[in-house]
């Protein structure tokens, strides 16, 4: 079922040069101070500089997995500068080959199919309308299995978006079976647009067969025998109804999941039987804990669960489907065991290499594994493990430049809101001033960017973390709060931000800084937020709602209005819409629509007086361009500067490393400029990107002779 989710080393750079600072538009307002006059430190200085091609362009190898015979991995790497699958004998790795073809966007997600092929998903410029490709790795063209471009109306005509384009439809992989192993279930709203009718789906011939059409479903629960057993549907409060199917096409009430337990219970899916039915489930509880019902008399067991976490992954058997280990996330990743004949092999693992484990993939026989660790100061490392002998070989890292590069370590830390919550958070200082590895700068406060997470219903976790690191490298302390809203620390904690959007869920923004501030790691005074998606709206509401606060701020793909962002949302939205209405609020009524005004930055553009960066994709399905566009617009009604950067081939985020390289190009300099940190001047940061400056180049070091030099 769709989850809603706003929301995703080796050359060594020149020493920074002193810039001149850019010349202001005239009639246009300044911002006192808005260059910071003091240069990075000695410290900061005597650090290489991580170069962003490193931390931001293309990872040499990720997302290793192993095929269903466990004769073959796979992984992602680049083909021409673009992201593609390769495959490879696993006694062999060096003789990989790339089977897929992709040009442009690069490919980020990929399955294997029982029957050997493998199985990607692409959109088209960021647009989220997925299509569904198969490719043999044997050889020959990838297949489009959904090859639609167009979504019509009752009338026969094409459906058409405000700008006259027509409505692309969004595929889904709803399940893969080894029972039907040249079959998929695949959702598609290529008839209604707010719904994904199920179909099967021969992945030789691209033959669909409708299974099932869907006019009032969020979405259905199938078991291995591709019967549908549940369908659930969202009610107007924000509950969930669950229905059990008939047999028959149509569907009688089992159940109802109430508002507050909406996020976090959940019928995960069947054990290969069809007999046991796994739920992540708070009922009756605070925590989500994992559950397993016998569908044949009710009864339920407890599997595992923790009073701090949800549950946050599991592992099952790659044959039965039952759930062999549990894992649980507060601060950091730890493994409740349900089965205990797998209890050996995670031990093993554990002591193979550092960082958490990541089981990536299991042959069908589980003789073979593959296995991914992530720490916080290095690459991912992947291996191939093999159960008999109990030992891992090491294959390769996603990003093997890293491994010489001065990374620093994430500290966790519990921060306690002005209300009681305890707020898990993520503390990066640069190595440089930390030289005794306590999480403290060794000589006082230093600047500070609060990295703000998207979602909000989501939460930032421990481990490698490209925007950490790179802005460490640069000099800042960084610093990611869990406020409350994120998930994975129960019910309470994620109702806690029902209404709260600019109230305490930014109360608790302000408590973490003043708490960084008390505890001598940032200046009071040297204060960034940034952030992408929620992230991007919690940094216009810092700009707004507390501009004394924060020094300068980066706003990614953030919405500038409550009200139009929900007016807005993409077709396949609506089912949920209630959940949005009620955790956020609701524009459909007059109250409704006063409230969320109250709550919308846009409204409040005369309050910035701090230098603000937009970075924009035009297709954002999510966040529409309409929410970068009316605050750009508003501000500089008021003359108020701002720099905009607008991707006209990207959607909810930037996705192409040349797009993502520059637009970190620019926010480097940018926060340099007004927090003073080290910056790896704009070259060619700019080359092959989509990159256009609607707004204030001149505002940012380098920007318009590096768009003047763009090739």
């Amino acid at each position: 079922m769709t989850r809603i989710a706003f929301m995703c080393l080796a050359a060594i750079a020149a020493p920074v040069l002193a810039q001149s600072q850019p010349a202001k538009p005239e009639g246009q307002m300044t911002f006192e101070g808005e260059i910071v006059k003091n240069r990075p430190n000695e410290a900061i200085k005597a650090t290489p500089l991580i170069p962003r091609e490193v931390l931001f362009g293309n990872p040499e190898r990720s997302r290793v997995t192993i095929s269903p015979d466990g004769q073959t991995i796979s992984w992602l790497a680049p083909n021409e500068g673009v992201m593609n699958i390769w495959v490879a004998p696993v006694a062999d790795v060096k003789a990989g080959r790339c089977i897929t073809a992709d040009k442009r966007r690069g490919i980020r997600q990929y399955q294997w199919a029982y029957n050997g092929m493998i199985l990607y998903m692409q959109d088209e410029g960021g647009d989220e309308n997925w299509k569904v490709f198969a490719v043999n790795p044997q050889g020959g063209p990838a297949k489009d299995l959904t090859p639609f471009t167009e979504i019509k109306g009752p009338d026969g005509k094409p459906i058409t978006m405000p700008d006259g384009r027509p409505l692309r439809p969004r595929a889904e992989i709803e399940h893969i079976s080894k029972r039907f192993p040249d079959v998929i279930l695949i959702g598609l709203n290529n008839r209604n647009p707010r719904h994904h009718d199920l179909y099967r789906c021969n992945i030789k011939t691209g033959e669909l067969t409708l299974v099932q059409k869907n006019d009032e479903y969020d979405g259905f629960l199938v078991d291995d025998d591709f019967t549908i057993r549940l369908a659930m549907q969202t009610q107007r409060d924000g509950s969930m109804n669950l229905l059990k199917a008939d047999g028959k096409g149509g569907f009688a009430f089992s159940e109802t999941i109430p508002q507050e337990d909406s996020m976090t219970t959940r019928p995960a899916g069947f054990d290969a039987s069809g007999k046991t039915l796994y739920w992540t489930e708070t009922r009756g509880r605070n925590t989500a804990a994992l559950i397993a019902v016998d569908m044949a008399s009710g009864a339920k067991t407890v599997l595992a669960e923790d009073a701090k976490a949800d549950v946050s992954g599991s592992i099952a058997h790659p044959e039965t489907g039952k759930v062999q280990a549990v894992s649980f996330n507060y601060d950091r990743e730890r493994w409740v065991f349900v089965d205990d004949t797998i209890r050996p092999d995670i031990e093993v693992l554990q002591k193979t290499a550092e960082g958490d484990v990541i089981v990536s993939g299991r042959s069908q026989n589980d003789t073979r594994w593959t296995v991914a660790f992530r720490p916080d100061n290095g690459p991912i490392r992947y291996y191939v493990y093999d159960r008999a002998a109990k030992k891992a070989e090491y294959l390769f890292s996603n990003q093997p430049k890293l491994e010489t590069m001065p990374l620093s370590r994430m500290t966790p830390v519990v921060i306690t809101s002005r209300d009681g919550l305890n707020l898990v958070s993520y503390l990066t200082v640069p190595t440089q001033y930390d030289r005794n590895n306590d999480g403290r700068p060794d000589a006082g406060p230093i600047p500070m960017v609060l990295m703000v997470h998207g979602g909000p219903w989501a939460r930032d976790a421990w481990g490698y973390n490209p925007y950490h690191q790179w802005l460490a490298n640069r000099g800042y302390a960084v610093l990611s709060v869990n406020y409350r809203g994120s998930t994975g620390f129960g019910k309470s904690f994620i109702n806690a931000g029902d209404g709260q959007w600019a109230g305490k869920m930014h109360d608790d923004l302000i408590d973490a800084v003043n708490w960084a501030v008390d505890q001598k790691i940032a200046k009071k005074d040297r204060v960034g937020i940034m952030g992408g998606s929620y992230g991007g709206y919690a940094t216009l509401v810092g700009l707004t709602f507390t501009p004394e606060v924060f020094a300068c701020g980066v706003d990614i793909v953030g919405p500038s209005s409550l009200t139009t962002l929900l007016e807005n949302i993409p077709p396949y939205w609506y089912p949920f819409l209630p959940q949005l209405t009620t955790r956020v609020g609701d524009h459909r009524t007059p109250e409704g629509r006063k409230f969320l005004d109250s709550r919308s930055p846009l409204n409040f553009v005369d309050r910035i007086a701090r230098p603000l960066l937009i970075g924009q994709g035009a297709n954002d399905p999510r966040v529409k361009q309409q929410e970068a566009d009316q605050i750009v617009a508003a501000m500089q009604k008021k003359g108020i500067p701002v720099t905009y950067v607008l991707f006209p081939d990207e959607g909810h985020g930037f996705q192409r490393p040349e797009n993502n390289k520059s637009f970190n190009a620019v926010t480097e300099q940018f926060l340099s400029q007004h927090l003073g940190g080290a910056s790896e001047p704009i070259t060619n940061d700019f080359d092959g990107s989509s990159i256009t400056i609607p707004a204030g180049a001149d505002l940012v070091y380098g920007l318009t002779e590096a768009l003047s030099s763009k090739k």
